[in-house]
């Protein structure tokens, strides 16, 4: 079976509104989701609770979600928020 694999861009202004995006790119059938977190520099509640969807949903269709660029600032907070296990993180 091929690999399908989305890649996704976000801003530290649209966190939680690109986050949503990378949740339809999941509906829409791909294997792998890669969102690139290179320009985010903190994230908010909403973008949070918004990326603990998004790990569900990946979880439900048995499929990866990749995270690229998080930096520690934002890394620690989705420690604290018992997320990082649930994602795979590049650099």
């Amino acid at each position: 079976m091929a690999t399908i694999a989305e890649s996704l861009r976000i801003d530290s202004a649209g966190v939680a509104g690109l986050l949503q995006q990378a949740s339809l790119e999941i509906k829409g059938g791909a294997d792998e989701v890669e969102v690139d977190f290179t320009s985010v520099r903190r994230i908010d509640p909403r973008s949070l609770r918004t990326l603990e969807q998004l790990a569900g949903e990946a979880e439900n269709k048995t499929l990866r979600v990749v995270l690229r660029g998080v930096n520690i600032d934002v890394y620690k907070v989705m420690k604290l928020a018992q997320l990082v296990p649930r994602f795979i993180f590049r650099s």
